[in-house]
C-alpha cells in the first residue's frame, strides 16, 4: 500500500450532492477501507444493525454484513466479525438495509452484493454465489430474474462476475 492516494476533486454546478467514484483494477482491503471512511464521514441514513452475540448487543456496520438469513426462526447476520442474532424478522431487517448494497436471493436470505466474490451461472435456472469469506449460497428460482436485473444495473456481466 502506498503512502498516498490519487484524489481529484472536481467542482461542477451540475452536481448538487457529492459523487464519489473509485477507479481500481480490483477490489482490495484498501478499497474497502476507503469506502468505509467515506460512509463514516457521510451521515448515512442506513444505521448499523444491532446484533446479539453471547448476551452482548453489538452494532454491526452494514458494510461489514456478508448476509442475513433466517435459521430455525431466528434472523442471523454474518459479518467479518462473526455471527449475530438480530431481534427482527428478515423483512423488517430488509427495510433498514441499504438497497444499493443488499438484495434478497430467497425467502430466507439477503446478501450484501459488495461481499460477493463471484457468481456462478453454470447451473441452469439458478445462480450460485461465493462470498469473500469463502461461504456459498444459491439463489432460489423465484428470485433469479430479479437478481439478474440487479446485476445488470450494477454492471456485472453474466459471463464472469464483476465487469
Amino acid at each position: 500500500m502506498k503512502d498516498s492516494i490519487n484524489i481529484e476533486v472536481v467542482i461542477d454546478s451540475m452536481f448538487k450532492e457529492p459523487k464519489v467514484k473509485i477507479y481500481t483494477d480490483k477490489r482490495t482491503e484498501e478499497v474497502e477501507q476507503i469506502l468505509g471512511a467515506i460512509e463514516n464521514a457521510h451521515k448515512s441514513v442506513y444505521p448499523p444493525v444491532l446484533g446479539l452475540r453471547d448476551d452482548v448487543v453489538v452494532p454491526v456496520f452494514q458494510r461489514d454484513i456478508i448476509k442475513a438469513i433466517v435459521d430455525n426462526r431466528n434472523t442471523r447476520i454474518y459479518s467479518s466479525e462473526g455471527e449475530f442474532i438480530v431481534k427482527k424478522k428478515l423483512s423488517e431487517l430488509e427495510e433498514t438495509l441499504n438497497p444499493d448494497r443488499f438484495v434478497r436471493i430467497s425467502q430466507s436470505e439477503i446478501i450484501n452484493l459488495r461481499k460477493v466474490k463471484g457468481f456462478d451461472f453454470s447451473v441452469l435456472g439458478t445462480i450460485g454465489i461465493e462470498y469473500d469469506d469463502g461461504s456459498r449460497s444459491w439463489v432460489s428460482r423465484r428470485f433469479v430474474k430479479a437478481l439478474r436485473n440487479t446485476l445488470t444495473g450494477f454492471g456485472i456481466a453474466e459471463k464472469g462476475g464483476r465487469s
